[in-house]
């Protein structure tokens, strides 16, 4: 055997122990890391019946299935640990690790939490309000609130571009702005102030008191969110007028809370399963929503013999007045003014681009189904 040739299995030898010993070094790390599981108790602001707690575990499923083991989600219904408003409490508090809920829930706390959901329209839809949120400022400005404003001890991401909510529901059809006035309605957040501008009594219930106190007449009418938590909780029971569309939540999204603590003490891939599962089921929940809540819509016009209407155009008038008396009450507050200046700059640039480029959508369905629009 010649030098050349034992020098080059010398050379082959060396490469074969150091790819033997990479390879084993890569079978092993896994090991080690799948034995330091991490659990975080999770509870929803919902009822197990309703679509939104099925959400909720669309997200846990994505985490535990990216995680691999190393990390997982529990996740508890409503009210297993704490009640459904109380849960930002309980992820600050300690007494629950996260929490999938909505920011209104807990409005009461500093009311710029609702501008992150449900606050004055200024032309954004759902999607183009998370488009804010990601890249607009309003994650930083979230955190500004969380962490210097409020020193609450909590990490929050948001999914879900909520479609409009509707109106509501009403034992007589709602016909003008006039109809509202003294009437007794469930909504949430800055909705409402929004409705008590507007001469309604408001009560502020979670989704599974709103048909008790519909049935005990402590409210003649109420909205929640769409047709099919609407329809599941029984809404087409007690009240057969649903009035769709309505400038008072044209906008939310759910926000998945985390004990800061907790987060922070999670090594970095950990953390950003937590985050990248949210954007994950932000757009299965929306795919959901689609299919779910046309599909009910129309079981509660053909089944349950629900009148469905849209809301006045008078109604829709008196809210942008209601609301333009709101923002100026708000903006004395120095943050919220900086939120939504922060938003109105988004929608100036952001909503001009999506108008003036859209098909006309409405055109092309008419075109198909012919009649089918009564409005």
């Amino acid at each position: 055997m010649t030098a050349k040739s034992e020098k080059t299995r010398s050379t082959r030898r060396k490469f074969l122990l150091a790819a033997g010993a990479t390879g084993a070094a890569t079978i092993a790390m896994p090991q080690v890391s799948r034995a330091q599981t991490v659990t975080l108790k999770m509870q929803g602001s919902w009822g197990k019946a309703d679509v939104f707690n099925e959400m909720a575990e669309d997200y846990v499923k994505r985490v535990n299935d990216m995680a691999g083991g190393r990390l997982r989600i529990d996740y508890l219904v409503g009210g297993s640990v704490v009640h459904p408003f109380q849960v930002f409490d309980g992820v600050h508090g300690g007494q629950i690790d996260a929490a999938h809920t909505v920011t209104v829930y807990w409005y009461g706390k500093h009311k710029a939490a609702s501008l992150f959901g449900t606050g004055p329209v200024f032309g954004f839809n759902a999607n183009e309000g998370l488009g804010w949120i990601h890249n607009g400022g309003g994650k930083e400005l979230f955190e500004e609130l969380q962490t210097q404003i409020m020193q609450v001890n909590i990490k929050s991401f948001f999914a879900m571009p909520m479609p409009t909510q509707p109106l509501g529901w009403f034992k007589k059809p709602i016909t003008s702005d006039g109809d509202l006035k003294g009437l007794k309605y469930r909504t949430v957040g800055l909705a409402a102030d929004l409705f008590q501008a507007m001469g309604a009594s408001v009560a502020q219930l979670p989704g599974g008191e709103i048909v008790p106190a519909m049935e005990r007449g402590v409210i003649d009418g109420f909205e929640f969110n769409n047709p099919t938590s609407d329809r599941r909780f029984g809404a087409q029971d007690v009240a057969k007028n649903y009035m769709m569309g309505s400038h008072h939540q044209a906008t939310e999204y759910f926000e998945i809370m985390f004990n800061r603590t907790k987060f922070n003490a999670l090594p970095k891939e950990q953390q950003a399963i937590l985050q990248y599962a949210a954007e994950a089921a932000s757009s299965a929940n929306e795919w959901k929503g689609m299919d779910y809540y046309s599909k009910d819509l129309q079981e509660l016009i053909s089944k349950d013999k629900v009148n469905v209407l849209r809301t006045p155009k008078s109604v829709f008038d008196a809210q942008i007045k209601a609301w333009d008396n709101l923002i100026a009450q708000l903006s004395s507050d120095p943050f919220m003014k900086k939120v939504m200046d922060s938003q109105k700059a988004w929608v100036r640039r952001v909503v001009y681009y999506n108008m003036y480029n859209a098909t006309d959508y409405r055109g092309a369905f008419e075109h198909h189904f012919p009649g089918v629009l009564k409005v």
